[in-house]
């Protein structure tokens, strides 16, 4: 069974920083696409970043030059770095896995096939 914990999240002020982490079963970071969403009350699930099988990683325009996606396979674990928060990135951030490993950074929130239950984010202004 595939089973994805987030942690890490917590307060921060406007341009604080925090690092996200998301502990997966064995081989799910590795083999899988990841991904982060973010959903905030009312608003839409949006992806955050993805990193896929080999590494290679793409970031939303609005967290480029501020946010890092990277995963430690040994570990199984998928890591987000904010930096640079803003109030309205305040939401619920989600690590996601798709099983299809590649070619996952346009596929939305209904196509991948693993969450966690998220790691509450909050940035005062």
């Amino acid at each position: 069974q595939v089973q994805l914990v987030e942690s890490g999240g917590g307060s921060v002020q406007t341009g604080g920083s925090l690092t996200l982490s998301c502990a997966a079963s064995a081989r799910v970071i590795a083999i899988y696409c990841m991904s982060w969403f973010r959903q905030a009350p009312g608003k839409d699930r949006e992806r955050v970043a993805t990193i896929d099988i080999d590494g290679q990683t793409s970031h939303a325009d609005s967290v480029k030059g501020r946010f890092t996606i990277s995963k430690d396979n040994a570990e199984n674990t998928l890591y987000l770095q904010m930096n640079s928060l803003k109030p309205e990135e305040t939401a619920m951030y989600y690590c996601a896995a798709d099983r299809a490993g590649r070619y996952c950074e346009f596929t939305p929130a209904t196509g991948w096939d693993y969450w966690g239950q998220g790691t509450q984010v909050t940035v005062s202004s």
